[in-house]
């Protein structure tokens, strides 16, 4: 096999993700070879300005010399243990630190690897939780339109994004979506706040209604990643927790593309002033290492489970929760955002990309909706056909760029060491990978 070229043999072997096999026919996998700053490298020698972190997971380029220093040093002391019945000081200090993030208002740190996983055990101990105080009814769970939260069986019940569910709706236990708050439904004189807070009126009008047997109510805070960066007022939070609180259902913010600085702030809620009952993370937690994922809820929810009776714990688990090299690729990530002011730095990054962005884009006759959240940059292309994304991404391939729309969405999420260089190769390369895909 090894004889064979790398393209061939990784579509012989390897079942990659999001992915229609067949269409690598025609358009060939990327064979890489390494990466190095904002920069990945094909086995060619083409270097690709990763302008999605990754599947938005990248926070400090790749290798990065202080995760690598910090996971090597940790594999000359402990790989993994089991977490149940041990501990280890790498995932006892991570904890600490994640719950000193929100001022101690969450902690009670619970580890999984993925994304998906942190949503399942979320719902899972918002309705065990409920059971514990003897409210068993409360079993349905409630999303936002056009809201993503993983493709385990589970958080498809509250994703409504057709592609990854519908196949799959024989195994769903289906919960409600209301209204999204997204910007861009601004009737003729509203501002953003405005639809937050027409979204939150329906929100209102469903929990008055269905309270009774709603657990919680799940949230990407800000921006809704799948559905075509979809961004919202932060009212919304507010009036979602104020609801949530009246009606009695927990809020699940999940923060595992929107958090760790991806917004401009380290948690997503924070620029709503709010804290949920439950937060989950993955992503850039570990600087887009090895997997890691985790969920953080109160102390309220964590003495719901505290007794004797062992059936009243809550009994979920992974083989690698609390995995001490992903927790100290966690802990170097921490450190970078202390000893960099990371999230000062990125409001100057994040002007500069708003300002090449609007100046590339703003006149463009196919571009609707500039946007901007932060760390991310978005727009629309105006009656874009089925295939405008996979040209898209091969234009930019073209031009040294990783970028993959989403549908007619293309959107920047780059790495937070992105300098004034790189904008502009980002931007430039964008524009005119867009006037491309429009000509071709």
């Amino acid at each position: 096999m090894s004889g064979k070229p790398l393209l061939e043999r990784s579509r012989q072997a390897v079942w990659h993700p999001c992915t229609q096999m067949k269409s690598h026919e025609q358009l060939p996998l990327v064979p890489l070879s390494r990466g190095e700053g904002i920069w990945l490298y094909d086995e060619h020698g083409r270097r690709l300005l990763d302008g999605v972190s990754s599947w938005w997971v990248n926070l400090f380029g790749h290798c990065n010399p202080r995760i690598n220093d910090a996971i090597s040093e940790q594999l000359e002391t402990l790989e993994h243990a089991m977490l149940a019945g041990f501990t280890h000081e790498p995932v006892v200090q991570l904890s600490e630190r994640l719950s000193a993030l929100t001022g101690r208002a969450l902690g009670h740190a619970f580890y999984a690897s993925d994304g998906a996983s942190a949503t399942e055990i979320a719902l899972k101990m918002s309705m065990h939780a409920w059971r514990n105080q003897g409210r068993s009814g409360k079993t349905r769970f409630l999303s936002l339109s056009g809201s993503y939260h993983g493709e385990t069986v589970g958080a498809l019940a509250v994703t409504d994004v057709a592609l990854f569910r519908d196949a799959y709706a024989p195994l769903i236990q289906a919960g409600a979506t209301v209204m999204s708050p997204d910007a861009r439904a601004a009737e003729e004189g509203e501002s953003a706040a405005d639809v937050a807070e027409r979204a939150a009126l329906e929100l209102e009008h469903y929990l008055d209604e269905h309270h009774d047997d709603i657990a919680a109510f799940i949230v990407e805070p800000l921006v809704q990643g799948a559905c075509g960066m979809a961004m919202y007022d932060p009212h919304y939070l507010q009036r979602a927790r104020e609801l949530c609180d009246r009606y009695e259902v927990h809020l699940i913010a999940d923060e595992i593309a929107v958090g760790c600085g991806r917004t401009g702030t380290f948690f997503a809620c924070e620029q709503a002033d709010i804290w949920p009952d439950f937060i989950c993370l993955s992503k850039g937690i570990s600087g887009g290492y090895l997997p890691l994922s985790l969920v953080l809820t109160t102390d309220d929810i964590y003495t719901c489970f505290y007794d004797d009776d062992v059936r009243r714990g809550f009994l979920h688990s992974h083989s690698y929760t609390g995995n001490a090299l992903a927790c100290r690729a966690a802990l170097a990530t921490l450190d970078i955002f202390d000893k960099d002011s990371v999230l000062e730095a990125n409001r100057r990054r994040a002007t500069l990309l708003g300002n090449a962005s609007h100046e590339a884009f703003a006149d463009h006759p196919r571009v609707r909706h500039l946007r901007q959240r932060g760390m991310i940059v978005a727009f629309d292309v105006a009656d874009a056909d089925a295939g405008f994304s996979t040209r898209y991404f091969q234009n930019a391939l073209d031009r040294e760029l990783l970028l993959r729309p989403l549908g007619n969405t293309v959107y920047f999420m780059p790495p937070y060491i992105i300098e004034s260089d790189d904008i502009a190769h980002l931007v430039d390369g964008a524009l005119k990978a867009l006037d491309a895909t429009l000509t071709s």
